[in-house]
């Protein structure tokens, strides 16, 4: 039972002396990142989505 107490005391001690925790400010500016990036992957993936989708109707077409 030491074992488990000494391992949540180290675990708190190290979440609380050693671990640097970003500002508010900076999380914010993190999450911003993040929103604007997933936009522009999702975007992307949409262009390559409805631009091959658009190819291969061509492609089909010239089968028919």
């Amino acid at each position: 039972m030491n074992k488990i107490s000494a391992y949540f005391k180290d675990s708190y001690h190290e979440l609380v002396e050693k671990v640097s925790w970003p500002t508010w400010l900076q999380l914010q500016q993190s999450t911003v990142i993040v929103l604007v990036a997933t936009a522009i992957i999702t975007a992307l993936v949409w262009v390559m989505d409805f631009s091959s989708n658009q190819v291969l109707k061509l492609i089909y077409s010239l089968f028919k």
